[in-house]
């Protein structure tokens, strides 16, 4: 998993480590929610927290490729977990370079190896960049990002595409298989505020964090408070493992990447086969990827909850 631990990269930590047919093999982190920093310290408490086994993390990119980094502080909390207050963690992460962890990984792996990733793709842009041989290694990766409608931090660009286009194009780009998880499906999936009330009242850690992370209350455009609902990220890897709680089409996509209003935009080219080259018969080809188009909302979020509660009470 490649994360910028806030909110979200907590429920889907929380869910991958308790699903019982997933396997976390190693955790990296990169600038994006928060500063790298703060990243990692997160990670480390959410696995804490989810009563993790001994998950290698390490820490990455501190910064976008050309732009400066943005935050999102304002949607997470000041200290990116819904200023919960988390103890500080015991557990250490690794000592190289998260481009190096994950190479080292994928390497030693007896298989290919699925990478989630849930934050900017600058660690995977890099590694793709840096170690090409590993993409024989990699049997697809799985990206929360972009969108095929609506953006969030511009009309049409979504936060972690946004946060880093070249990385975002490099990836698009590589020839590895690739499944999108965009923000118009992430803001389908929400907990109802009796299921969130009552999990902020459990004697259950876990169970309380849980309630606490998802009922945030943030500002809203209007300037009211809002309660924040979403299990975001954590739709992605609930698609690992339950692909028929949604719809899945493929699609020519790439990244825009000049500057103005649409930079970060995932363009997805949804026309008919024979108007495709239509006004770019000279362009190259776009890669063409799964993107999720739909999803069984309420379905979803029952089986978040089912896996993560299920496993919380033994």
């Amino acid at each position: 998993m490649d994360v910028d631990t806030g909110i979200d990269d907590a429920l889907a930590i929380i869910f991958a480590v308790k699903h019982p047919e997933i396997d976390v093999r190693g955790i990296s982190c990169v600038a994006g929610n928060g500063s790298l920093e703060s990243v990692v310290a997160n990670t480390l408490r959410i696995l804490d927290v989810a009563d993790a086994p001994d998950i290698p993390v390490a820490a990455g990119a501190v910064r976008p490729l050309i732009e400066p980094a943005g935050r999102a502080s304002t949607f997470h909390g000041t200290d990116g977990l819904a200023d919960v207050g988390l103890p500080a963690s015991d557990r250490r992460p690794e000592p190289i370079h998260a481009v190096d962890f994950l190479r080292d990984r994928l390497l030693s792996a007896d298989e290919p190896q699925t990478l989630i990733a849930l934050a900017p793709l600058t660690n995977i842009a890099l590694l793709l960049r840096t170690y090409p041989e590993v993409t024989e290694k990699i049997e697809r990766i799985v990206f929360m990002g972009g969108s095929a409608t609506w953006g969030n931090v511009s009309a049409v660009a979504e936060f972690n595409i946004r946060q880093d286009p070249e990385a975002a194009h490099i990836v698009l780009g590589s020839g590895v298989p690739l499944t999108m998880y965009g923000l118009d499906v992430f803001e389908k999936i929400s907990l109802d505020l009796a299921t969130i009330d009552a999990l902020r009242r459990s004697d259950h850690a876990l169970e309380r964090t849980l309630g606490e992370l998802v009922g945030f209350q943030r500002e809203g455009t209007d300037g009211s408070l809002e309660v924040y609902r979403l299990i975001g990220d954590a739709g992605a890897v609930c698609a690992l493992v339950a692909p028929e709680l949604f719809t899945w089409e493929k699609w020519p996509v790439q990244v825009e990447l000049a500057p103005g209003l649409s930079r970060g935009q995932t363009l997805v080219d949804r026309r008919e086969p024979s108007l495709a080259t239509f006004g770019h018969a000279l362009a190259e080809p776009w890669p063409e990827i799964e993107v999720a188009m739909d999803v069984s909302a309420a379905e979803v979020a029952q089986f978040y909850l089912d896996t993560v509660l299920a496993r919380s009470l033994g």
